[in-house]
C-alpha cells in the first residue's frame, strides 16, 4: 500500500510540474509561434503589418533563469500564447548572439551589437515595434512600447493587449490600464459567483 502511495505521490507531482519549454541549439527556449526572418527589422515591420499583426522583438539569452520562467509559466498559458500568436511577429533575438541584423536605417550588424545599440541590457526585453517603418533612426528609437523583464502573467498579456490597443499613443498609462483590467476582471469574477 505504502509503495502504491509513493507512486501515486510521484506521478502526482509529475503531472503538475511545468511543461518544459523546447530549447534550440542556440541554447534559447523556443515557441512554434514564434517568426523566422532574415533580422530586417522594417521588412520584418512591413511584414507584421501586411498579415494585421505587430512586431516584437524578444531579447533572451542562454541559461537565462527569467526567460524560461516566461516561457514555462507565461508562454504556456494558451490564453495568452494564442493572444500573441493571433496578433503578432514576434521575433527572437540572442541578447550575445552573432547572427547579422538590419537596423531601420540600414546599418548591419550582429544581435549582440543590435542589444547595445538599442539599450537592451537584461533578458528577456520586448521592444514593440511601430506600425510602419520609420526610415531612420534604430529600432531602440523607434520601439513604441518596450517590457524589460519576466512578468506575471496578466501583466504579460495586459502589455501586449494596450500595444495591440495603441494604449501609447492615448493618455492612459500602461500601469494605470493594468490596473483597471485587474479591476475590471475581479467585477467581472465576482458578479458571476
Amino acid at each position: 500500500m505504502r509503495q502504491i502511495f509513493f507512486a501515486a505521490a510521484a506521478l502526482l507531482c509529475l503531472a503538475s510540474a511545468a511543461p518544459a519549454a523546447e530549447v534550440g541549439d542556440d541554447g534559447l527556449h523556443k515557441e512554434p509561434w514564434f517568426t523566422l526572418t532574415f533580422r530586417d527589422v522594417a521588412d520584418d515591420i512591413e511584414a507584421a503589418r501586411a498579415d494585421g499583426k505587430r512586431l516584437a522583438l524578444v531579447f533572451e539569452q542562454r541559461g537565462c533563469i527569467y526567460c524560461r520562467q516566461m516561457h514555462e509559466e507565461v508562454l504556456a498559458d494558451p490564453a495568452v500564447a494564442d493572444y500573441i500568436a493571433a496578433n503578432f511577429h514576434v521575433v527572437q533575438y540572442n541578447l550575445f548572439g552573432d547572427e547579422e541584423v538590419t537596423d531601420l536605417d540600414g546599418s548591419t550588424l550582429a544581435e549582440k551589437t543590435a542589444a547595445r545599440r538599442w539599450r537592451v541590457v537584461f533578458t528577456p526585453t520586448i521592444l514593440f515595434m511601430p506600425e510602419s517603418a520609420p526610415s531612420e533612426g534604430t529600432a531602440g528609437d523607434a520601439a513604441v512600447a518596450t517590457m524589460p523583464g519576466a512578468f506575471g502573467k496578466q501583466t504579460f498579456l495586459h502589455m501586449f493587449q494596450w500595444v495591440r490597443e495603441k494604449g501609447y499613443q492615448g493618455e492612459e498609462h500602461f500601469q494605470k490600464y493594468h490596473a483597471r483590467k485587474l479591476a475590471e476582471a475581479g467585477a467581472t469574477i465576482e458578479s458571476s459567483q
